[in-house]
């Protein structure tokens, strides 16, 4: 194995899923995800999600790109971020809110758990 690995979805069975439905505040969001890599608490790959809304609680440490789409984090005080095509951001541990995506959203992602 390298030492160096592209982020890309091509040749990756991607794993499909819905949020918990009790965490679903709006729309019926699929979560599509590319694991290219886990190593230990380390976790990275992309990951695609179509419109809708859900709570989030974040017990680990994420960095996200934003390849495509609009989503918008909203936290417990009400503070509004969005992440638009060309924006990275860094969610740490503790952060609660919630995540909507507006337009279909693809991310690249690295987690530290």
């Amino acid at each position: 194995m390298s030492n160096i690995q592209r982020i890309t979805r091509d040749g990756i069975s991607p794993d499909v899923e819905r949020p918990d439905p009790a965490k679903v505040l709006a729309g019926d969001p699929v979560h599509t995800t590319w694991n290219i890599e886990e190593r230990g608490n380390i976790y990275s790959g992309m990951w695609q999600s179509t419109p809708g809304k859900w709570r989030v609680s974040y017990a680990e440490w994420e960095y996200v790109y934003i390849h495509a789409g609009h989503s918008i984090l909203t936290d417990g005080d009400g503070t509004v971020t969005h992440l638009k095509a060309g924006d990275s951001y860094i969610i740490r541990p503790g952060y609660e809110g919630t995540w909507e995506v507006v337009e279909t959203t693809l991310k690249d992602y690295v987690i530290i758990a």
